[in-house]
Order: structure tokens, then sequence, then C-alpha cells
């Protein structure tokens, strides 16, 4: 099974799943299997297990076991449940050594890659856009061009192994515990970003109550991974705010009004911190 818009093809069996890479410009595959292997080092049992893999057929395939467990996207996601993910991802940030997770690639959509992007697709953005996003972009870049991002991790932001998707169809809820699938995107990042991608991540509103405050309440940041976090929920904010006002008329992904509420998201942000 699969949709239409996934990078992959899933195979659900009884007790495993085969996942079939479409694409592959990205290291996908090599991602997936690689984050597999080192949590089932580091962290056993909070993603599935590595059963087996074919990096180089065409298209490449990797096996893992098949998690227990209903996607937390869709509904209310209860303190419980906010609680259990949040405990998950702080075992997995700590637990990949910070020299092993430093010399990962950098995880798929990295801080320069969405600021490269949001440039781009802000020149396609259709004349015919509302005033609201219009005005909600061209804050978004003005602060933009404000805001020096350091490449790579800074030094007072230590790297840790980040999943990459920030999607809430991928945190697993079995009634006790989370657990994570979905490794494609995933590489060297920072605690910042990778709270910031499910933070402002579409899936966490667009048809889910969420409570991002307390999810965050959940980690003790330093300041400066407290400055990198403001800096990169704006920064995801705007990639999003790009990406909904840019979609295909013709073959929406999300609600009508999607983008104009994701606008007043960006704005919000923008004027919450100095």
């Amino acid at each position: 099974m699969s949709g239409a818009w996934s990078t992959h093809g899933v195979e659900i069996m009884a007790d495993h799943v085969v996942k079939r890479f479409r694409s592959c410009t990205g290291g996908e595959h090599d991602r997936e299997w690689r984050a597999l292997m080192l949590l089932d080092r580091y962290a056993p049992d909070l993603a599935p297990a590595p059963l087996s893999a074919d990096l180089a057929a065409d298209p490449p395939m990797v096996m893992m076991s098949r998690l227990p467990g209903e996607p937390l996207r869709g509904g209310v996601v209860q303190p419980v449940q906010i609680d259990a993910m949040a405990r998950t991802l702080a075992r997995i940030f700590d637990a990949v050594p910070g020299p092993l997770a430093s010399e990962l690639p950098s995880r798929r959509h990295s801080r320069r890659q969405i600021e490269s992007a949001a440039r781009s697709w802000a020149l396609e953005l259709p004349a015919d856009a509302p005033c609201a996003i219009r005005d909600a972009v061209t804050d978004g870049l003005r602060w933009l061009e404000l805001t020096p991002f350091a490449a790579g991790c800074h030094p007072h932001v230590p790297p840790v192994f980040g999943q990459g998707d920030g999607n809430l169809a991928n945190f697993l809820w079995d009634g006790n515990r989370v657990r994570l699938v979905d490794f494609e995107d995933s590489g060297r990042s920072d605690r910042a970003c990778e709270l910031a991608d499910v933070t402002e991540h579409v899936a966490t509103w667009v048809d889910t109550d969420f409570d991002a405050a307390l999810f965050l309440d959940h980690f003790s940041l330093s300041t400066a991974e407290e400055r990198r976090l403001s800096e990169s929920r704006r920064l995801f904010a705007l990639h999003w705010l790009l990406f909904l006002a840019c979609e295909d008329p013709e073959r929406p992904r999300n609600p009508p009004g999607t983008a104009i509420r994701q606008a007043d998201r960006l704005q919000s942000l923008l004027g919450a911190y100095p």
C-alpha cells in the first residue's frame, strides 16, 4: 500500500514490513537502513528492527519488523501520548553517541536546504496569492535576510541523530508507549531542529489537535538551543507556507484555507520572539 504522494511503496505483512524506494536522489534507502541499524544497537525497540536489505536493487528494498500501534496523526493527541512521544525522542537524542552522530550525513531538509528552497519557492509564489499569504512571505523573507544561520551544528548546540520528518503519522502509539517509523530523511541534526520539525509540521494542526507548548515543555534546552529552536520554528513555518501556497490547485493535499492558516501561524511566530 502507498499514497499517491509517497516516495516509497510499503508492503505490510503479519510480522514484517517491506519498504521499496521510488526515489533515491537523497540516499533515502541508505539513510533508512543506517538508521534502523543504529537504533537497533543504541535504542532497541523504539524503531523497527532491521531484518534485511537489498540497497542495490531497482528499486532498493529494506525489510524491517512490524511495530504495534496507531499513528498519532488525526484527532486529539492526549497529554499521556505527548509525554510518551517526548520520552521516545529524548531517548533517541541521548542514545546515539555524539561523536557518531557528528559523522553522519546531514539530515535531508536541513536548515540550509530549507532556507535555499524557501528563497526559490518565493519566486514561484502565484501572482493571485491572497494578500495575507504575500505579506507573511514578505515578512518571513525579511526576517530570513536578518538571520545568520550557521552551517552545520553550532559548537554550543551538540549534534544528535535526527529522524528528519516531524509528521505525527510516523509516531505509533500502542496504548503505553510511542515508537518511530520512517527514517529515509534521517541523519545528523540537533535537538532544536528536530523539535521544530515536529511542532511546525502541518500534520500537528491541519487535522490534529496537538499541544506544541506542552510537548516542548518536556525538553530542557540550553540558551543556544532555545535560540536555535525559535529560529528553526520560523524557518519551518516559512517553508510550509511556501509549500502550501505553491501547491497545485488541481491536486490539493490539504483542506481549503490551509495556506491562509499557515500564514497566520508564521506571523505569530515572527512576533513571538525578539
